[in-house]
């Protein structure tokens, strides 16, 4: 996948600043993958290669079409270009998916894949299905910096970015193992996208960017920015560069509504505190009460479920008169977590409270816990694979050696 590099950005927790930008390793064959570039940019590469500009302009057309509306992943699925063409379009460019390196399924129906990039890092995405919808959850890193305690992903350490051809690839992905190309808006599984996966969205900002244009697009992947969420742990100075360049529904990561516990649970709160993330958010552009801001709260037990923090989390939506609704969130349990699950009488009692204050407190139900692919459970797996790799290598060097 071929992208620009970006300007490394300080970034809190255990690695400051983050390990890239750095050129992501060119493929072995020299193709230049067009997954992820946009029209001008493919019409750029067939020029680069030699194609004459009236001809370029074209078939950068019909390539966008075919990769972005049909699914193509093959130059001689395109019955409108010409055939003698096809041979030299297939030597210089791919039209590339991420490898599945592993897919489950959960007994819910959630789908997880673990895929693995050209230069061979690891990445996870979700697919959720409902009744009314089905929601992708998208990652955008490798790893992640933020060190939220509650979260397993955060206990990575961040490897690079991901591109955008990296990024739209997973809906790429997602497309061809439900089997909905062409590219239509009716009747469709797929109909949501969640920046929810593996990641911090907004210090990927240039690229989750362009991703979500192409996916966006109408001619494209054509799905609505209505049905697409950004979800952000606090990024206060990104935030309403999201909201002017991307325009999609805002998600923030809360889960506290003091100080002292979000500093210990969403580290990144030492430096962009409750007050200011929630001016930001009061600030958004194109919040509104058709378009309200999702709060995630995920419930720990005796840490931030007590009635008292569910009336403080009403007064502050209220004092920044902001058009809100609340995800409350049951801990996803993981080895090693320090927090336990709030009861589930606790977390009703929660979210009466904030109902009754005329604000949304629906319960997420847990999906795919059984495969971690619930909310905070996203951790490449192979990474647990390589420790039982290397266990398995060392009882069979001993039986050898007998």
């Amino acid at each position: 996948m071929n992208a620009p590099l970006s300007t490394a950005m300080p970034i809190p927790g255990h690695i400051d600043p983050v390990p890239v930008p750095r050129a992501i390793t060119p493929r072995e064959d020299g193709r230049i993958d067009l997954i992820g570039l946009p029209k001008e940019e493919i019409r750029s590469y067939l020029l680069e290669k030699g194609m004459e500009p009236k001809q370029a302009k074209l078939r950068s057309k019909q390539l966008w079409h075919w990769i972005y509306n049909r699914g193509a992943t093959r130059f001689d699925q395109m019955t409108d270009i010409a055939r003698t063409m096809h041979p030299w379009l297939e030597e210089r460019f791919v039209i590339g998916r991420p490898q599945v390196m592993e897919a489950q399924v959960s007994t819910d129906g959630t789908r997880k894949w673990l895929l693995r990039s050209d230069d061979g890092q690891d990445y996870e995405m979700v697919f959720i299905p409902d009744a009314d919808r089905g929601t992708l959850c998208v990652s955008s890193q490798v790893g992640c910096t933020l060190n939220c305690r509650f979260c397993h992903t955060g206990t990575m350490r961040l490897v690079r970015n991901l591109t955008p051809g990296e990024i739209v690839g997973q809906v790429m992905l997602a497309r061809d193992s439900l089997d909905e190309w062409p590219s239509q808006p009716d009747g469709r599984m797929l109909t949501n996208i969640v920046m929810m996966g593996m990641g911090e969205p907004l210090y990927n900002f240039d690229n989750v960017r362009d991703a979500l244009k192409l996916i966006m697009d109408g001619d494209g992947l054509a799905l609505s920015k209505r049905r697409i969420t950004l979800s952000t742990s606090g990024v206060v100075p990104m935030m309403a560069r999201a909201g002017e360049e991307i325009g999609v529904n805002l998600a923030v990561s809360l889960h506290a509504v003091t100080k002292e516990v979000r500093d210990e649970i969403v580290p990144i709160n030492r430096k962009y505190g409750i007050e200011e993330l929630l001016q930001a958010c009061a600030d958004y552009p194109g919040a509104n009460n058709a378009r309200r801001i999702t709060f995630e709260y995920v419930m720990l037990k005796d840490k931030n479920d007590s009635d008292e923090e569910a009336r403080e989390l009403v007064r502050l939506i209220r004092k920044y008169k902001l058009p809100a609704k609340v995800n409350l969130i049951p801990f996803n349990p993981w080895p090693g977590a320090p927090y336990d699950t709030s009861t589930p009488e606790r977390v009703r009692a929660f979210s009466n409270i904030i109902f009754e204050a005329g604000i949304s407190a629906p319960v997420r139900t847990p999906r795919g816990r059984d495969i971690d692919a619930a909310c905070g459970q996203l951790k490449t797996t192979s990474e647990k694979k390589s420790r039982a790799e290397l266990d398995r290598l060392a009882e069979e060097k001993q039986a050898a050696l007998g």
